[in-house]
């Protein structure tokens, strides 16, 4: 048998070779997905935009929950800076709350001294997704095509490119204060929550919101 037969590698090397290959593709994309995700969080783009638009969190008979009210705080910030003239605030609501959450949130706008004229609620939706596609149609309707995103730091890039499939142009700017970014064994959990979230949106587009979840108890 010459040198060459036998240094060929067999069928069991070979299928070696491309399972070890195909897990180097798996943690790049991971990897690469968890960095974009920290990347995005870090940004806070203020270029002035049609409307501002608050992800809604969760709210209590109309009073925001400390994330929200972070958000809400932001969101407030970037309307007295003009980056924009309108506050959206989105998000529906549990079957026996008497709020939605982008109710809550657009009350507690008022209150904080933006015009209600300058607010737009839009409570539909029971996740991200489902909360921007309603967002989406309104701004839509009224004209408005550009918007600067108003979420937690992790939650930015996926809301981003949820956004941005929907038709909308969007960059982020989000609140950097609240528990959220307090402790740094909580953020490294809500990145890894949102990486798993955003690969499995862009394999199945659909929500993640729920599953993801379990994973913060």
């Amino acid at each position: 048998m010459g040198t060459a037969e036998r240094t060929k590698p067999s069928r069991a090397s070979w299928a070696r070779r491309i399972a070890f290959g195909a897990v180097l593709v798996v943690l790049a994309l991971i990897g690469g997905t968890a960095f974009r995700v920290w990347q995005v969080a870090r940004q806070n783009d203020r270029r002035p935009a049609d409307v501002i638009v608050v992800l809604g969190a969760a709210q209590y008979n109309g009073r925001p929950s400390e994330i929200y009210a972070a958000r809400l705080a932001k969101a407030k910030q970037l309307y007295d800076a003009g980056v924009a003239k309108t506050i959206v605030t989105a998000g529906g609501k549990k079957a026996e709350d008497n709020f939605t959450e982008a109710r809550a949130g657009q009350l507690w706008l008022t209150r904080h001294g933006v015009p209600s004229s300058a607010t737009l609620a839009v409570g539909e939706g029971s996740d991200t997704l489902r909360s921007l596609r309603a967002v989406a149609g309104q701004v839509e309707a009224r004209g408005w095509r550009t918007a600067v995103l108003v979420s937690d730091p992790w939650h930015s890039f996926r809301a981003r490119t949820m956004a941005n499939d929907l038709g909308l142009e969007t960059w982020t700017a989000p609140t950097h204060s609240g528990p959220i970014v307090q402790e740094r064994v909580t953020q490294f959990r809500y990145i890894v929550r949102e990486t798993g979230a955003l690969l499995y949106y862009r394999l199945t587009r659909t929500p993640a919101d729920d599953l993801f979840d379990t994973f913060l108890g």
